[in-house]
């Protein structure tokens, strides 16, 4: 099993039961994961991100060489951002960054997040987009962040063709109208820590593909069983399973 949205550090507004990385290797491999896509929170709210970076690597060593991936964070309206790119890449040898826009203060239609799509593609990066992180209603009352407006993406998308993009913690039934508008791009994936409803993950995977949807659990801020369960639950076959839990994260490394 691959999960492929996974933090590290301390959420600021409480602490969660897996936030030390021995224990959330621990129970990550006690669920059978054999790969864990990891960022840091410290990569949504620090201004030093370089640091956070270094941090991550280090951790992901010290922790679980053989389990966590580290996947850098990049603020693109900090100054010096593409050498953090530079960095992740060519010193971390990390596959993939991770942006989080609504809480670093851009949209999807200011021409910076094109320039890191473009700066990504160019070194075969993914970029992992994360629209939200928990339910507004769940959020500090003075630090309200909505989730990231999808609709300027499908054009933006439409014009960076060698991006690898993956959507993480996408809600499937508000943004229903903006994610139909990205099933076409073949090169956008997306996980399933927030796909909600009755059969949710077979309803998207029908929608989608079963091959571009991932294994996703937004751990420790979320259960990791609520994601496991929602695979196990769903209406698609054995194969299609095996795709959601693995393969298709696993392609997405070598492609």
């Amino acid at each position: 099993m691959i999960d492929v949205n996974v933090y590290m550090s301390r959420w600021p507004f409480r602490r969660l039961v897996l936030d030390e990385p021995a224990r959330l290797a621990a129970a990550l491999r006690r669920h059978g994961v054999a790969q864990a896509w990891v960022s840091s929170f410290d990569g949504i709210f620090h201004k030093d991100l370089a640091s956070a970076n270094i941090r991550l690597a280090h951790d992901c060593r010290r922790y679980g060489a053989d389990l966590f991936v580290p996947i850098g964070s990049i603020n693109p309206k900090l100054p010096d951002w593409q050498e953090d790119l530079r960095r992740c890449h060519e010193e971390f040898r990390m596959p993939g960054i991770r942006l989080h826009p609504n809480y670093h203060g851009y949209g999807l239609d200011d021409p910076i997040f094109s320039e890191v799509l473009r700066l990504a593609a160019s070194r075969r990066l993914l970029v992992q987009l994360a629209v939200a992180m928990e339910d507004e209603r769940t959020q500090h009352p003075l630090v309200r962040v909505p989730p990231v407006d999808l609709s300027p993406l499908p054009a933006v998308v439409k014009n960076a063709p060698g991006a690898r993009l993956v959507l993480l913690n996408t809600d499937s039934i508000q943004n229903s109208e903006r994610l139909r508008k990205l099933y076409s791009f073949d090169n956008v994936y997306f996980d399933l820590s927030m796909i909600e409803g009755v059969n949710g993950v077979a309803r998207i995977a029908k929608a989608v593909s079963s091959q571009r949807i991932l294994f996703g659990s937004n751990c420790p801020l979320f259960y990791f069983e609520s994601a496991l369960f929602k695979v196990r639950e769903a209406d698609c076959t054995d194969a299609e399973k095996r795709a959601i839990l693995e393969g298709n994260a696993r392609g997405l490394l070598v492609a």
